[in-house]
């Protein structure tokens, strides 16, 4: 006897087959679908993630993985765009400086390298993440360079030995870099105040003996700091290494 036809009949031997749950089909095609390059990745994205990431939570927070998985995508994918994480880092930091505009510069390559070293300062001065990018050393924004440039040149037009011209620019850019590293230091002390003392809170009377001098300005010492003018210090350093940099018997430029 023939057994009933329609869409429920088994068509062959055997029993019929289980219904599959939902979606197991689309996984089974998406198994055999051939794997093709990763799904594509908005820089500007990556850039931001990165630059956030930095920002609130500091350089070591900042990972591959960490900023794949921020963009809904895989590490792989990631990787795609960018060979590692200083490449990463090196696109984040790429146009920072080309967002400021290029000051006029004086003429006098004196006073063009002060302003030249007071317009590094006032830029990092407004993009404190770039700070700790620049800690690790090696990585720099391209379009930052001319400052570099600028800053050499002039101290080569004011006399100096090429050698110590570039002394001169390591010694403005660790002015630079550890003014700013320190007033991050005291904003965030102060939005969050530390239990115990710092200095110069932690010099008591008790230091009179050892430290006299330190004991005698404690409680105006935060004042003179306070009153304190980049750009009259940087000239001060400049008005230095020029001194110290063109004395006789110093280095001769080259012609």
């Amino acid at each position: 006897m023939n057994g009933p036809k329609g869409p429920g009949a088994a068509k062959g031997p055997g029993t019929a087959k289980e219904p599959e749950e939902p979606g197991t089909a689309r996984k089974r095609a998406a198994a055999k679908r051939p794997a093709g390059r990763p799904r594509r990745l908005d820089p500007d994205a990556m850039v931001a993630i990165t630059r956030r990431i930095i920002e609130e939570e500091g350089v070591n927070a900042l990972s591959m993985r960490r900023v794949a998985k921020e963009l809904g995508s895989t590490p792989m994918a990631l990787y795609h765009y960018v060979r590692d994480k200083d490449e990463l880092l090196m696109l984040t930091l790429s146009g920072t400086a080309a967002a400021f505009p290029r000051p006029e510069l004086p003429e006098d390559p004196r006073e063009r390298l002060v302003a030249v070293a007071a317009h590094m300062h006032g830029i990092l001065a407004r993009l404190p993440w770039v700070l700790d990018v620049l800690a690790l050393g090696g990585l720099t924004d391209r379009n930052a360079l001319w400052m570099v440039e600028e800053i050499v040149d002039s101290a080569i037009a004011c006399g100096l030995s090429p050698a110590r011209a570039v002394r001169a620019y390591g010694t403005i850019w660790n002015y630079v870099y550890g003014d700013l590293t320190f007033r991050r230091a005291a904003e965030r002390r102060a939005e969050n105040p530390p239990s115990r003392r710092y200095f110069p809170e932690m010099v008591t009377e008790e230091d009179a003996d050892e430290l006299p001098r330190l004991v005698e300005l404690r409680d105006r010492w935060r004042e003179y700091v306070a009153d304190y003018e980049v750009v009259e210090e940087l000239d001060a350093i400049v008005e230095g290494l020029l001194a110290r940099g063109t004395a006789p018997g110093r280095d001769a430029p080259s012609a």
